[in-house]
């Protein structure tokens, strides 16, 4: 008989105290909110599932990391490490780092959105969506009818409706 790990192979280096909320005072806290996640309070928020740019637990060898990071704020050797694999990696000359994907967002979409072109997607999330229209284009939405339905079981919510796909691309193609 063959048994499934079920730990996670490293011990955690940090923890960080959090405020346990009750049920009814989170349900408090989103009214005082008007349902918008982003006029919660860090405190309110038992665990976040409003990003995914956390890093809960770092291990040893990322604070170690850290620690030898060089913070100069130009020529760090870190910089140039990082640009030379980046470099190896896509054959791309030029390296522009942004701190988060929406800062990315924001500079692709700021070149390939525009006036009069559209982005489809099985649903866009809230800052791509924003990034898109922000640069005069359309953002579409065309998820599968049941990634809408959330109390199905369906396996995976996140396909896209190859069918309106279709309709749409004939509609805006032709």
């Amino acid at each position: 008989m063959k048994f499934k790990t079920i730990i996670e192979p490293f011990r955690i280096k940090m923890v960080e105290p959090i405020h346990l909320s009750t049920e009814e005072q989170r349900v408090g806290y989103l009214k005082q909110a008007h349902y918008n996640p982003f006029l919660l309070n860090s405190n309110q928020v038992l665990i976040d599932f409003l990003t995914d740019s956390g890093t809960s637990a770092m291990s040893s060898d990322q604070w170690s990391a850290m620690m030898n990071g060089d913070e100069s704020y130009a020529g760090a050797s870190s910089w140039l490490r990082f640009e030379k694999e980046v470099q190896s990696l896509t054959g791309m000359p030029f390296v522009l780092p942004t701190h988060q994907g929406r800062a990315a967002e924001r500079i692709l979409y700021g070149k390939l959105g525009g006036k009069g072109k559209t982005f489809i997607s099985n649903t866009h999330f809230d800052t791509t969506r924003a990034n898109i229209e922000f640069s005069g284009a359309e953002a579409i939405d065309i998820p599968v009818k049941e990634g809408l339905d959330f109390a199905s079981d369906f396996p995976f919510k996140g396909n896209m409706d190859i069918v309106l796909l279709e309709k749409l691309l004939q509609k805006r193609c032709s």
